[in-house]
């Protein structure tokens, strides 16, 4: 890893050098040179910042996890394209700041640095909220945000989730011109690298202008979609884990195209745990899926953890909370100094440098360091 100085840092620290180069190219390369790119699911910055200490391929902004974690409600069209675009922007914001907090360290804690890749991000934009002149409008939005791709559904607005019944789709030749703004609107930017994700949810969608259904009607979107030149992955939303139908809609859409790559949603709706024989990310990658993630995966954890802390705390009211401490210290968890984790000694060292009050060597805490994070 090239460690290089930066402005935003004091003299001394560095941070690698490929903060600089645009996030979609990074997400092509990794995307050609790897089996497959994983991403887990967030809904905000703070879970993005995690996932990217942990150092995964890419961050997956979920449209899902941005209705129940920002809104409090469903994946039903329920929130506004600039709504979710202000999540992606700060997300990507957070993330750079991020590289830099970490790249300091805390030295009066002796804490090293610790050099982070900032992760790309891809993003959802469910039907992009309208029609094509809304998807312009969203993409833009995107990708000026720094995103460094997003996928765009076939449904109809107001859509649903892929996994609550009563879907619609719009007709082929609509979410063709979909695909082809976006792509005009990322070339027109200069991001020619920015990758585009089809998504159909034909395999389980009621209402569709085609008298096929279910798989087959699947397959002959996904080839439509991917005779337009347009889509980097063609995604399928399956109704369930069953390995059958997903080994079988990427053999026939390789038929006609034997180099086409795929995304897949491990989704959280599905009970993987009961599956007899569950889809490995390896088997995935045989079949030429190159984007792997899962769409909810921070909401589900980030709730086991809230529902754990908050049963302690009604049970045992503060030894709860004390004893939520010590698993976070003996455990070692990255948060466990929310102060370290959020930057404050980055803060103190680059306010120091620019010569602003109340920063630094002026601030005397009166603490006792073993006492606080």
């Amino acid at each position: 890893m090239e460690l290089v100085s930066t402005p935003l840092l004091p003299e001394g620290f560095k941070v690698p050098a490929s903060r600089w180069t645009p996030a979609t190219q990074i997400l092509r390369h990794r995307l050609e040179s790897q089996p497959y790119v994983f991403a887990p699911g967030v809904f905000d910055p703070h879970g993005a910042e995690l996932v990217m200490y942990h150092g995964f391929d890419a961050v997956y902004l979920s449209g899902y996890s941005v209705a129940m974690g920002h809104l409090g409600t469903t994946d039903m069209d329920l929130y506004a394209s600039v709504e979710i675009a202000d999540v992606a922007r700060r997300v990507v914001s957070a993330l750079r700041k991020f590289q830099l907090t970490m790249a300091v360290g805390d030295p009066a804690q002796g804490v090293p640095p610790r050099h982070l890749e900032i992760p790309p991000v891809v993003a959802d934009m469910d039907v992009g909220y309208g029609n094509v002149f809304n998807v312009q409008r969203t993409t833009e939005l995107y990708v000026t945000a720094g995103v460094a791709g997003a996928h765009l559904e076939d449904q109809v607005m107001p859509k649903r989730c892929g996994h609550i019944a009563g879907k619609a789709l719009v007709p082929a030749s609509e979410f063709i011109a979909k695909l082809r703004m976006m792509r005009a609107v990322a070339d027109d930017l200069g991001r020619q690298d920015f990758v585009i994700i089809a998504r159909t949810d034909a395999v389980s969608a009621t209402e569709a202008p085609e008298s096929k259904r279910g798989l087959d009607l699947a397959v002959e979107r996904g080839l439509r979609y991917l005779d337009s030149g347009i889509p980097d992955l063609l995604w399928c939303e399956f109704p369930t884990a069953e390995r059958g139908p997903t080994e079988w809609f990427h053999e026939e859409i390789r038929k006609r195209f034997p180099e086409a790559r795929f995304a897949f949603n491990y989704s959280s709706s599905f009970k993987w745990f009961n599956e007899p024989d569950p889809l490995t990310w390896e088997e995935l990658a045989e079949m030429g899926v190159r984007f792997i993630f899962i769409t909810l995966a921070a909401q589900h954890a980030m709730a086991r953890g809230m529902n754990q802390l908050l049963e302690a705390l009604h049970r045992h009211r503060h030894e709860g909370y004390i004893e939520l401490q010590r698993r976070e210290w003996e455990e070692g968890q990255p948060t466990r100094s929310h102060h370290q984790f959020s930057g404050v000694p980055y803060h103190h060292l680059m306010g120091e440098q620019l010569g602003s009050s109340r920063f630094g060597r002026q601030v005397d805490l009166g603490l006792e360091e073993a006492k606080v994070v």
